[in-house]
This record gives C-alpha cells, structure tokens and sequence, in this order.
C-alpha cells in the first residue's frame, strides 16, 4: 500500500520542531499505541502565573504520520495557555499538515493524548 502525505507532513517529518526532552519539565505525558507500535512523549514548562506553556518538546518513536502530528502539535501550542491548548482536536492538527491519509489519522489523536496527559499531570501536580 502506498501512502500519500502532505508536503507539509513531509517537511514536519524531516526537519522536526521542539524535538528532544526538557530538562526538569513541569510535566510529561506518554501515550502509546500497542496496535501501530508509535509512542510518544511530550514534556512542558510552563509560566506558573500565567498558565502559558512556555516550552515544549517531544520524543516519538514511530512513523512518519506521528512525528510529523507531534512535531506540529508542538508548534500550534507553544505560547498559548493550557485552556487554550485543552481545545486543541486531531483535527486541527490533521489540518495544520495539510491532511493525513486515513490509515493515519489516529497519529493525530494521539499527539493529542499526550499534550492532554501532560496537561492533566501538570494540573494534578499543582492543585
């Protein structure tokens, strides 16, 4: 099967942005997908004042389709509050590269799952 994606997918996944981890981050979240083998891990520093997500990195270890959705979760967050940053769907994502094949899609959903994890863990952490 031949898989057609984006040239905007296609740059996410050859140079990607916010790659790698931060050091003492205020929160991670991992998400994995026993199905496909993708994991993905995203770490936060955030702006305690002001709610807004400072930095953000992330390590994936997958295909094209989930370094390329993370890559570009990192870049549509980055600078916004965690309110906003809760509203995020796979679909923005899907949209931001221009779309993914459908066999795919899930890639982005998960990107979304981890950015939601580490957000949970940061509130539950800081209550």
């Amino acid at each position: 099967m031949t898989l057609n994606y984006s040239k905007k997918t296609m740059q996410q996944f050859f140079k990607p942005k916010n790659f790698g981890k931060i050091k003492n981050p205020d929160a991670v979240g991992e998400v994995g997908n026993a199905f496909c083998g993708d994991i993905m891990e995203m770490h936060l520093k955030i702006n305690k004042k002001t709610n807004i997500i400072k930095d953000i990195k992330f390590q994936t270890y997958g295909c094209i389709a989930a370094i390329a959705s993370t890559s570009m979760l990192t870049q549509l967050v980055k600078g916004k509050t965690l309110e906003q940053a809760q509203k995020l769907t796979m679909k923005d994502v899907k949209n931001a590269l221009h779309d993914l094949p459908k066999i795919k899609i899930h890639c982005s959903s998960m990107a979304v799952q981890a950015l939601k994890k580490a957000i949970d863990n940061y509130k539950g952490g800081n209550k």
